[in-house]
C-alpha cells in the first residue's frame, strides 16, 4: 500500500529523498532508476499509460512510497487511488534545476525526437521502443513537445507550471513542499515519524545519471547507485 506520494521532477533531490523515505520506513521507494534497473516493470507502466482502468496495486506491487518518474508523473492518479497517502512536494530554484537537467537528461531528448537511433539492447534487457514511447508522453506532458530541447524559459516555465499544479490540487494539511537542506525535520513531522540520529542523506546522482545515459546509448544493462 502507497503511504507516500512524491510529486516532484525529476533532478529535485528525488535520489536522496528514495534513500530518506526508506530510512523512515516508507519503502521501497520506486524512482527512476529502480525503472531503468528493472525491465520486467515495463508491463506495469505500460499498463499505467495505457489501460483504463488503472489497478495501481498491480503497477506498485512491494513498493510502499515512490519518487521521480515515471512515479510522481501520474501523481494526480495515485493522489486519488490512495486518498491516505500523504504527498511529498521536491521543490528547488527552478534555474539550478534547469542548470542539472540540461547537464543530464536533456541529452535525451535527440533519441525522443528520434534523430538519434539507439542500439540494440543486452539480450534480456528493456524494450527500448517501448522505453522511449513512454519516455516521449512524460516529456511532452511537461514541456509540451520534444521536438527541441527546452530553453532556460521553456524549462522554468514548465517547473513552475509543475509545482502550482500540485499545490492548487492537492490539500495543505495533505502536502509538504521540501526543500533539500531542510534537513529530517519538517518530513519527519508531517509524515509522524520521529527522526533518525543520523544525517540526513545527501546523495549526488549527477555522476551516476550520466552513466544511466550512456548505459543506454550503449545498449547496456543500466547500473544505478541502487542496483
Amino acid at each position: 500500500m502507497v503511504q507516500v506520494i512524491g510529486a516532484g521532477l525529476p533532478r529535485t533531490g528525488t535520489s536522496s529523498m528514495k534513500a530518506a523515505l526508506e530510512r523512515l520506513g516508507f519503502g521501497p521507494t520506486y524512482h527512476m532508476f529502480e525503472f531503468l534497473s528493472h525491465p520486467e516493470h515495463m508491463p506495469r507502466w505500460s499498463h499505467a499509460v495505457y489501460d483504463d482502468p488503472v489497478d495501481w496495486d498491480y503497477v506498485l506491487q512491494g513498493y510502499g512510497s515512490g519518487v521521480d518518474w515515471p512515479f510522481s508523473y501520474f501523481w494526480r492518479e495515485l493522489a486519488a487511488a490512495y486518498p491516505q497517502a500523504k504527498v511529498v512536494l521536491n521543490d528547488r530554484d527552478p534555474h539550478s534545476w534547469y542548470t542539472s537537467m540540461s547537464s543530464t537528461m536533456f541529452g535525451f531528448v535527440a533519441t525522443l525526437r528520434g534523430d538519434v537511433a539507439m542500439p540494440s539492447p543486452d539480450e534480456g534487457w528493456m524494450d527500448m521502443d517501448r522505453m522511449i514511447a513512454m519516455m516521449r508522453i512524460l516529456w511532452t506532458s511537461l514541456f509540451g513537445q520534444c521536438d527541441h530541447e527546452p530553453d532556460e524559459q521553456e524549462a522554468v516555465t514548465a517547473f513552475r507550471r509543475h509545482r502550482a499544479a500540485v499545490v492548487e490540487a492537492v490539500p495543505a494539511e495533505r502536502l509538504l513542499v521540501y526543500e533539500l537542506g531542510q534537513g529530517w525535520g519538517p518530513l519527519c513531522e508531517f509524515l509522524g515519524a520521529a527522526e533518525p540520529d543520523t544525517a540526513f542523506p545527501h546523495l549526488n546522482d549527477t555522476e551516476a545519471m550520466h552513466g544511466v545515459v550512456a548505459d543506454l546509448a550503449a545498449g547496456r544493462k543500466v547500473t544505478t547507485p541502487f542496483s
